[in-house]
């Protein structure tokens, strides 16, 4: 298939270089030409990468019906983009937003798009920076003749163990997303909390070797145990993190669409609370709990952490 790719970030780029490998042609933008530059010395000056000056340039350079995905920060920078993007498309066309967007803003998007005809999807990206060899799992929701037709694309960034999935109009996908990434916050609290024990324990425990053992078939034998065997190769102390962690939305949105339907949320409540008290408590800080959710973080998702 033939697409346009905006947003050439951790994932981004990542998925575009995953398309581009499988044959698929990608025309793509970024506000800033490095990581273009080096998308293209990834691929190998692959012909199936093209690079555009512009938005409105990119999406001229599609054929009929044009495929725009964009993988921008959500907020600000998606809403802008999204407006850029709906002067220059057609009815039949289909938009797609990747970003963890608030699935009212999806909603919201989907039926703007829908009044012109144009077909949108939000679709939420997991599986962090790993994904690109392991395959992404993807939680779409929007126009679903619009999923139909983009399957190709999809079924080559699930490949080899990830998959898709169409939740229903509208916000549904990245509201899937959403409370994916609420529960995320729990199991890592869970996981640090855990090793923050054994690591205080007296018998001076191997916590690499926890881990190891930990990934073969126990109960809670994840892909976040497998991050924390990462972590713990590089540093089985962890001396070098402080455990300042960030929290980017999606834990909060969970839990206020979990108090409007009175469901209790306690863990990721709790999960979250933590990490904002993380922002600015020595003592969290020096935690082995916050640490370790710290490098989860950076293990799964290239996100910073704080050195000491």
């Amino acid at each position: 298939m033939k697409l346009g790719f905006i947003g050439l970030g951790k994932m981004g780029s990542r998925m575009s270089s995953k398309l581009i490998l499988e044959g698929h042609d990608v025309i793509v933008w970024n506000r800033s030409p490095e990581p273009v530059e080096s998308l293209k010395q990834e691929v190998s000056n692959s012909p199936h990468i093209s690079m555009a000056s512009s938005v409105e340039e990119l999406i001229k350079s599609l054929e009929s019906p044009k495929i725009v995905w964009s993988m921008l920060p959500s907020g600000d920078v998606t809403e802008n983009t999204m407006r850029e993007i709906s002067k220059f498309v057609s009815a039949g066309d289909i938009v797609i937003d990747g970003a963890n967007s608030h699935f009212t803003d999806t909603q919201r998007r989907f039926e703007m798009f829908r009044e012109k005809g144009i077909k949108f999807l939000g679709i939420g990206v997991s599986g962090g920076i790993i994904a690109v060899k392991e395959g992404y799992p993807l939680m779409a929701g929007g126009d679903k003749s619009a999923y139909d037709y983009i399957k190709p694309l999809l079924d080559c960034l699930a490949k080899p163990s990830g998959g898709h999935e169409y939740f229903g109009e509208g916000g549904a996908g990245h509201f899937v997303k959403m409370v994916h990434n609420g529960i995320e916050y729990g199991m890592m609290q869970a996981i640090g909390e855990g090793f923050g024990v054994l690591d205080k324990s007296s018998y001076n425990l191997d916590l690499l070797s926890v881990a190891k053992l930990w990934q073969k078939g126990t109960i809670i034998s994840s892909f976040l145990i497998d991050r924390a065997k990462d972590a713990l190769e590089k540093d089985q102390k962890l001396t070098d993190i402080e455990g300042i962690i960030a929290a980017t939305g999606e834990a909060e949105w969970t839990i206020q669409e979990a108090e409007k339907e009175n469901v209790p949320v306690p863990v990721i409540k709790e999960s979250l609370e933590f990490r904002k008290k993380s922002q600015t408590e020595a003592p969290i800080q020096n935690s082995f709990a916050a640490k370790m959710v710290a490098a989860l973080r950076h293990e799964f998702g290239g996100h910073e952490v704080v050195k000491k």
